[in-house]
């Protein structure tokens, strides 16, 4: 059949070209280990590598396996979605709150379609909740008919204004005197998305390398790129630089340097999970209308608890994570406003992440529209930058993108035997009791509960360790099981963790929250 792609979503925005450095192009004649590309050379070139293990990348990676393409993907982290994709509110946006005729707007809204089916086959806790965005003031009312107007012009679906008698209808505890509601909203777990899709690719075929962030780009003379990594050199027809906030610097080091990306920093309060009867869906404030700033957001989460935040705020440092008090309190002063409800419960957990935003030649924070192209000057480089929210509900409508930007130069055939499909993983805690002691009569690891809190076993414990991609850190286990995220944030959990890490073959020195240098334990004090 004929697999050629064609563009199912329109092309990207020319990019403002500036000077570059000198691209490093290596000479006609080199090593033959490494001279997969040129033609007799013994080594064999993946067709594409993706550098970036988020949700973007990830998705990309498993869009790709659907045709008979050498697939990799390297992730600089210790695992997957250790980016900005973990600290991503898990919001499945609709569509109103991005700039009409950008390729935010487009491609949130062709996501939209894609993404809950994509759940359901890839066995990812979502749920389509609805969500508010609620006014109290004649002003922000104008604002609510704005949003609507543009969510119209965006093609997002079913949006409705609302008055305080409907609010308290879809949301008894909530605030306002009118709303905009949106009802094809909904929440998904972030991380959860993420490893299933790579999971997916990889029983398609494609390979993950996990702690193998690129150092070094050689540009071959035969065409494709020589990829320089901690754990190994690689070989690619093509690149898709995924790389989320290290994305410009990644892109510098093949000779691009159009674009800068600045972290701006979204500060984060999670609640117990007594408070998941107050919340059934994301209640928002009106956002400011320079769109710099949506508002303090409240979200239910997969998990049940509720999320308060983003925050805001520019920072100069990459790894720059820190949670502030000034910042702590702000979040629910304004979220108090909007559901009182909330006073009555306890806060577990405070965080942040950073998002990839692109920046002016001037170095000033600049909102921007996404970038996915292929750069003029290295033919075969696909950069994503920029891809911030809602990159998320994106992802899916990206990663059909990527894949007409290749196929619009070689053909891609289907693979007859893609397999769209990944098994749901098990969790003891949601499972009806019946299931559980079928699973705990075949199996003793299924009868021991390794997380009180979340109600995890050992049995979820060790899948989570025998992934295929190797992540063995708890940061690790907790994505993939939901160890330490409940109440005591794993004072009971962790040294069973450890424990059952010794038992996988980890020395105890070398266990660690996230990789790298993030040690539990410096050494033993008696044998």
């Amino acid at each position: 059949m004929d697999s050629k792609r064609t563009g199912s979503i329109p092309g990207p925005v020319p990019p403002d070209l500036t000077p570059l450095p000198a691209p490093r192009i290596l000479d006609p004649n080199p090593d033959p280990q490494f001279s997969g590309i040129a033609p007799g050379a013994a080594a064999i070139p993946y067709d594409v590598a993706v550098i970036g293990g988020g949700v973007v990348g990830c998705a990309v990676l498993r869009e790709l396996s659907r045709y008979g393409l050498r697939l990799l993907l390297l992730e600089r982290e210790s695992d997957l979605a250790e980016g900005a994709t973990k600290a991503n509110s898990g919001v499945i946006h609709a569509g109103f709150n991005v700039p009409p005729g950008t390729l935010k707007a487009r491609t949130n809204v062709a996501g939209l379609d894609l993404v809950y089916p994509l759940a359901r086959d890839l066995g990812v806790p979502h749920r389509k909740t609805g969500k508010l965005v609620v006014a109290f003031d004649d002003g922000e009312r104008r604002r609510l008919e704005e949003l609507m107007a543009q969510g119209v012009r965006n093609g997002a679906p079913d949006l409705a204004i609302i008055d305080e008698t409907e609010i308290r209808r879809f949301e008894p505890e909530a605030r306002g005197r009118w709303a905009l509601y949106s009802p094809h909203t909904g929440v998904i777990s972030p991380y959860e998305l993420t490893i299933a899709l790579a999971e997916c690719a990889h029983q398609n075929g494609a390979r993950v390398v996990l702690e193998a962030g690129v150092t070094a780009v050689d540009v071959l003379p035969f065409g494709g790129f020589r990829l320089l990594t901690p754990r190994s050199v690689f070989l690619s027809r093509w690149v898709v630089n995924s790389a989320g906030l290290f994305s410009d610097e990644v892109a510098s080091l093949a000779g691009i340097s159009s674009y800068r990306v600045h972290p701006w920093r979204g500060e984060y309060l999670v609640t117990d999970k007594e408070a998941a009867s107050v919340l059934r869906m994301p209640v928002y404030p009106v956002p400011s209308k320079d769109d710099s700033f949506l508002g303090v957001h409240i979200t239910p989460t997969m998990e049940g608890n509720v999320l308060l935040g983003p925050s805001s705020e520019d920072v100069p440092d990459k790894s720059d994570t820190s949670s502030t008090g000034p910042v702590m309190d702000r979040l629910k002063a304004k979220a108090f406003e909007l559901v009182p409800a909330l006073r009555r419960y306890p806060f577990i957990h405070a965080y942040s992440g950073l998002r990839p935003k692109l920046t002016g030649p001037n170095g000033a924070p600049k909102l921007a529209d996404f970038v996915i192209e292929e750069s003029p000057l290295r033919p075969r480089w696909i950069s994503l930058l920029g891809i911030e929210s809602p990159g998320l509900t994106a992802a899916p409508a990206i990663a059909r993108m990527v894949a007409d930007m290749i196929g619009g130069k070689e053909d891609l055939i289907a693979r007859p035997d893609f397999n769209p499909e990944r098994p749901p993983v098990p969790h003891f805690a949601h499972l009806p009791d019946a299931e559980r002691a079928r699973l705990a009569a075949s199996d003793p690891a299924w009868g021991e509960m390794i997380c009180r809190c979340e109600h995890v076993t050992r049995a979820e414990v060790l899948a989570a360790l025998r992934n295929p991609f190797g992540a063995r850190t708890l940061d690790a286990i907790k994505r993939r099981t939901h160890s330490g995220m409940g109440r005591c944030q794993g004072g009971f959990c962790t040294p069973r963790l450890v424990e059952v890490l010794e038992g996988e073959g980890v020395p105890v020195d070398r266990i660690t929250k996230r990789g790298g240098a993030s040690v539990l334990f410096r050494g033993r004090i008696k044998p």
